[in-house]
């Protein structure tokens, strides 16, 4: 399927969430952190990237915008599940700044691939 890296200080929403796409057939490489996630990305290709949004170091919508520079066309997923904002308005700021789609945290398998797949085929806006 494809090849996904997952960046998510949450230990266990990252492992839980790499562990059912690895059952779904995906290929799993994970980053605790924005930095370590840019990191990632400029030493492999990806077919997706997914990207929590509220974490220490490199917040996700730092990470979304540096990630656009280097490649417009990647799919990325942004996740969240809130904080000081409401996860919605998080999520219509990471669109807003190259997401290619966006998904509110807790989220079922289902609900999981379905943003998947919009990612995949929306790419990004400035990409087409």
């Amino acid at each position: 399927m494809s090849k996904i890296l997952l960046i998510d200080d949450e230990e266990n929403a990252r492992v839980l969430t790499a562990h059912f796409l690895e059952l779904a057939g995906h290929e799993v490489v994970m980053a605790e952190n924005g930095i370590k996630g840019l990191e990632t990305a400029d030493a492999e290709t990806f077919d997706l990237i997914i990207t929590d949004i509220i974490m220490p170091e490199k917040e996700g919508l730092e990470t979304i915008i540096d990630l656009r520079k280097k490649n417009a066309d990647l799919p990325i997923l942004a996740i969240s599940g809130g904080g000081i904002l409401a996860s919605e308005e998080l999520l219509e700021m990471a669109l807003s700044v190259g997401a290619s789609a966006a998904l509110c945290k807790p989220f079922n398998g289902k609900s999981l691939l379905e943003a998947i797949s919009r990612a995949m085929r929306h790419r990004s806006r400035e990409g087409g």
